[in-house]
């Protein structure tokens, strides 16, 4: 049974490629968040298919779809809801805001106010809300996948270390190739039709089987080293939290699930290494993306990798 369902994986990251051509690795970085359970920061320009890719993303999982397009002058309540009273039963009846979802797109997420990013935090982590001391609980597949602009644009608010660190992934589009940018331009992928491929029940199975992916011990221990390596690297003040490496070691086991393998090997680890840790990082100097990701590169050279027995 658990070879037909992992069978749906790469079903499902075709059926999302239908409509987002040549950026395969990004959907597949994409579904692993969701079967670990994580959440998605995508920083990228605009343009590139963030959002066409999310509502395809849920069409397929036949999940329910919420969009919120931050702005400076949203409020909490926009996203968690509101209380309001209601005359005919003199009681307060709550109105359920659009983070009451499956798949939540949150767009923009640095062009609002700190006050209003922390209203993600309590869901992204625990799955509920608490709103007028009464605590609601979302759905099961809660799944954030949040935009943001490159912090140096004008208008925008860096999100806090704490928030930042309840996404799992932090993931980039990127432009298109020239051949499939051309594919875009003569609308071959708008005559795509979306078909579901996975139940609410498969989601959970295979989140199941995340759970069960085997990590042997010097694979362990490869992780502990990398994310110690962050601890101790001279460009870098911060390094990777205790919560980042379990988030490490999940988000391995997720993609090694989507690899079609139900044991973790060190290319998976190093494969999901600039997802996971590029936004845990706090650097010395206010450096390039190209500096950061040169940072990232000297981690994984530097750690010896466990020679398979």
């Amino acid at each position: 049974m658990s070879e037909e369902l992992t069978k749906k994986i790469p079903e499902l990251i075709d059926e999302v490629e239908k409509v987002i051509l040549g950026k395969r690795e990004v959907i597949q970085l994409t579904v692993a968040s969701l079967l670990a359970g994580g959440h998605v920061l995508f920083e990228d320009i605009p343009g590139v298919g963030k959002t066409l890719m999310i509502k395809t993303l849920a069409q397929a999982i036949h999940g329910k779809f919420s969009r919120v397009q931050f702005t400076p002058d949203l409020f909490p309540s926009d996203i968690l809801g509101v209380s309001i009273f209601n005359n005919q039963t003199n009681q307060f009846e709550f109105r359920q805001g659009p983070i009451f979802t499956t798949v939540l797109l949150a767009d923009e997420i640095n062009r609002t106010s700190p006050r209003t990013q922390a209203a993600l935090l309590e869901a992204m982590s625990e799955g509920k809300v608490t709103i007028d001391n009464q605590t609601y609980s979302l759905s099961s597949h809660f799944f954030v996948l949040a935009t943001q602009n490159p912090i140096e644009y004008e208008g925008t608010y860096s999100l806090p270390e704490a928030q930042l660190d309840r996404f799992l992934f932090r993931l980039k589009i990127g432009y298109p190739s020239s051949e499939d940018e051309l594919a875009l331009m003569l609308g071959q992928q708008q005559t795509a039709v979306i078909r579901r491929v996975l139940t609410e029940q498969e989601v959970d199975e295979l989140k199941a089987l995340v759970e069960n992916v085997f990590v042997q011990e010097n694979v362990a221990k490869y992780a502990l080293q990398l994310v110690q390596a962050s601890r101790n690297h001279q460009g870098i003040t911060l390094g990777v939290s205790p919560r980042g490496s379990v988030a490490f070691v999940r988000g391995a086991k997720a993609y090694a699930l989507t690899q079609g393998r139900q044991y973790v090997v060190p290319e998976d680890l190093q494969k999901i290494l600039p997802a996971v840790f590029g936004h845990r990082l706090q650097l010395k100097n206010r450096t390039s993306e190209e500096e950061r990701e040169a940072i990232l590169r000297q981690i994984i050279e530097r750690v010896p990798v466990p020679i398979r027995r």
